[in-house]
């Protein structure tokens, strides 16, 4: 085997005259083996991710102003927001790519990288203009302290202003990874971070910009990741290979993507408005309070890694699966992946509930906040099965094409009850843990619905 940067034809296999890759190939061999091997450097590669985002928070929480970290704090949702719709659309056409690739069609792949790289360039140029408009308004409608508000417009308007870069990234991570390159975008994370760290340190410290230089320093680091992106798909890489000659929008395929991909970006953008209107609550017991639940937001990232890692690897390998026709080895997959994901993710929960307290003070250092971060960490930690149950179930039944599914069990639990819960239970009990309350009870309905639904499925049914 070739050392990690070499071509993906090490493996070549010629059918119907044409030659497919077996690099990335997810429907020979042992089931965990391959869901494991796959997901690893997805975990990884969440894990640049976080320690990404916990850089900024750390150096702004420990050189800038309690403000300052307040406003980074808040990034997350607002964000997510803003681009989620087409970090879905990216996601869905990563389900078709690995649709064609299990069923080794070369020029349906082909067609499908193209189509989707190309909706990335759209969407990139649609979040820009969207969110420099839209932020402003969204601070004041989540009732963001006057103490907040400046570092937190200079922080969001120069994050909109590269945000391109994030939907490029997102764009290419769900090509290679539909492909079965996993490795790939977790190097190019590990560079970008270290590139985001240094920047950090010279934007806030040296340059004292704040918040502000956080944005800067994650914008920078996120287009160099682009650009390495681009250089590994332009230079030849087989089924990922982009080359202008083939950029247009297939129609067909578009409403493939769009059919797999809005569903998912709908679900992103409701779980987001919900946590909004959670978040504007939380608003509403001040600077502290933000302080607090960002930082364990920071910490909490850490345990979400094995649910991401594993809720990503389950459509790729499921859609490959249903490619090949290999149905059973489809549904295995599902419930081994998700009991991964569970399992995992509860273990780091119970571990945090008891060092919560502790783990807090690597990014804020006022007591006030810290009691906070240690009501809400407390309050959710013991649930997070739920929470990965229903992310890795999500991840399932996109791979299955079902991806109208989990979008409406989010609608309907982390963005319609949870709106209801909060606005209801804080005007009866106005303390700061029923706010926290509101995860659990949410996770715990959508595992019910995704479970019942994913259980009376009909796999050989199942189709992009």
């Amino acid at each position: 085997m070739r050392e990690n940067g070499a071509s993906w034809a090490d493996q070549d296999k010629k059918i119907g005259g044409y030659r497919m890759k077996e690099k990335g190939n997810l429907t020979e061999g042992s089931i965990a083996r391959g869901l494991i091997a796959f997901a690893i450097p997805l975990f990884l590669g969440q894990l640049l991710q976080q320690f990404y985002n916990m850089a900024d928070a750390w150096v702004v929480g420990n050189f800038a102003s309690n403000d300052a970290f307040a406003a980074v704090s808040m990034a997350g949702n607002l964000i997510f927001a803003v681009i989620g719709l087409f970090n879905g659309i990216a996601i869905g056409g990563g389900v078709v790519i690995s649709r064609y690739f299990g069923a080794k069609d070369q020029e349906g792949v082909r067609t499908a990288v193209h189509t989707n790289f190309l909706m990335g360039l759209i969407a990139a140029v649609i979040s820009t203009i969207m969110g420099l408009f839209l932020v402003p308004y969204i601070l004041q409608w989540m009732k963001t302290p006057d103490s907040v508000m400046e570092e937190a417009l200079a922080y969001f308007r120069i994050y909109f202003a590269g945000v391109s870069t994030v939907i490029l990234y997102n764009t290419c991570m769900a090509i290679m990874r539909a492909v079965g390159d996993s490795l790939h975008p977790l190097y190019y994370l590990i560079f970008s971070s270290i590139v985001n760290v240094i920047l950090d340190l010279v934007f806030v410290i040296v340059f004292r910009w704040s918040a502000g230089g956080a944005a800067f320093a994650t914008v920078i680091a996120q287009g160099i990741s682009v650009l390495l992106c681009l250089f590994q798909m332009g230079r030849g890489m087989g089924d990922m290979k982009i080359q202008v000659k083939y950029l247009r929008l297939n129609r067909s395929m578009m409403k493939q993507v769009i059919r797999q991909g809005v569903p998912t970006g709908i679900q992103n953008c409701v779980i987001s408005i919900g946590n909004l209107v959670v978040q504007s609550n939380i608003n509403a017991f001040g600077a502290y309070a933000i302080s607090g639940h960002g930082a364990f937001s920071k910490v909490e990232g850490i345990a979400f890694l094995p649910i991401m890692s594993m809720s990503m690897a389950l459509p790729t390998f499921i859609s490959q699966n249903l490619g090949a026709k290999k149905y059973a080895r489809a549904k295995k997959g599902a419930a081994l992946g998700i009991f991964f994901g569970a399992a995992f993710a509860e273990l780091v929960g119970v571990l945090l509930y008891f060092l919560v307290p502790y783990a807090l003070r690597l990014f804020v250092s006022a007591p006030e906040a810290i009691e906070f971060g240690i009501i809400h960490g407390k309050t959710v930690t013991l649930f997070f099965f739920m929470l990965a149950f229903s992310h890795c179930t999500s991840g399932a039944l996109r791979g299955c094409g079902k991806s109208i599914v989990p979008m409406a069990a989010m609608l309907i639990c982390w963005c319609g009850i949870r709106i209801i819960y909060v606005t209801a239970a804080v005007s009866v009990f106005p303390v700061f843990r029923t706010i926290s309350w509101a995860y659990p009870l949410t996770w715990t309905l959508s595992s019910l619905i995704l479970g019942a639904f994913l259980f009376r499925m009909d796999w050989e049914a199942a189709r992009v």
